[in-house]
Order: structure tokens, then C-alpha cells, then sequence
């Protein structure tokens, strides 16, 4: 699976918005690119959930702040990181020290199926990297500490 840079992304939700007479203002399309995990139908998903929201809320434009409001209400954060997501660090950082923990037992602390696990959510979190896998299990970077407001131990990197 190929990802796509953010000025791409940008550029398709432009087009989209387009066709779902949707008005994206100062720096909107460039908020939901950032958000789309370098994937055109998560971007074009999320655009339309942002359509909803403008629709409830009266809207004949959309900007940046409104585009972060409403994938606030859908739980996708400033990374593009979902619920499962942050469920997936804070499982491996709070029960797990950080790590090394196996796919398995992962998937059954955040209540989900391991494939799940492995084929939505590690990818983008080893690509941006949230997550690293070694032969002894998954492991949370300094960044994924980061993002869930917490200070890595000495030994993590």
C-alpha cells in the first residue's frame, strides 16, 4: 500500500469537496490531509463526516478550526490517530511499560481482533512512528509517550 504525500491529499480533497458542494476555507483541506493517514479513501471519509458536521451546524464554509472541531466529535486527533489507535499506545505504554508485548495480548487489552490490530492500525503507527515491532513484540517510541502526554522512561528512544 502506497501512502500519499499531504500536498497530494490535499489536492483530491479539494476536488472532492468540489463534487460534495462542500466550501473548504483557510487551510481546511490542508487540516483533513494531515489527518488522512496518506490514504485517499480515509481522506474523502473523513471530508464527508466534516460535510455532516457543516450541514448540523448551518455552515456555508468550512475552515481549519471547523475541520478540527468535527473530527474532535469523531475522536481523530491531531496525528490522524483514532480511537483503536490510542487505545493500542495506551495499552502498550500503561500495561505494558512501553513494551515488548506480542500481537496477541495487545489485541485482547484493547478488545480487538489481531488482525485488526496488525493490518489497521500498525502500519501507520510503525510509519509515523508511534510504534516499532521487534521479534520480541511491539514497542512504543518516545513519540507515542509523547502523544499520550507522558514522559518516556530513560531507555526509550
Amino acid at each position: 500500500l502506497d501512502f500519499y504525500p499531504h500536498d497530494e491529499l490535499e489536492k483530491l480533497i479539494e476536488r472532492s469537496s468540489v463534487l460534495l458542494g462542500v466550501h473548504l476555507v483557510d487551510q481546511a483541506a490542508k487540516e483533513l490531509a494531515i489527518r488522512s493517514r496518506g490514504t485517499p479513501r480515509i481522506a474523502n471519509r473523513l471530508l464527508r463526516r466534516v460535510r455532516d458536521w457543516a450541514v448540523v451546524h448551518n455552515l456555508k464554509d468550512v475552515n481549519r478550526e471547523s475541520v478540527i472541531e468535527a473530527l474532535s466529535l469523531y475522536q481523530i486527533d491531531t496525528q490522524g490517530l483514532d480511537r483503536l489507535d490510542i487505545a493500542v499506545l495506551k495499552a502498550i505504554v500503561n500495561q505494558f511499560n512501553g513494551g515488548p508485548v506480542g500481537l496477541n495480548n495487545l489485541a485482547a487489552m484493547v478488545g480487538e481482533e489481531a488482525e485488526t490490530v496488525e493490518t489497521v492500525c500498525e502500519p501507520y503507527l510503525v510509519r509515523e512512528g508511534f510504534l516499532i515491532r521487534t521479534p520480541k513484540g511491539r514497542v512504543a517510541t518516545e513519540k507515542a509517550w509523547q502523544h499520550l502526554g507522558l514522559k518516556a522512561p530513560d531507555n526509550v528512544r
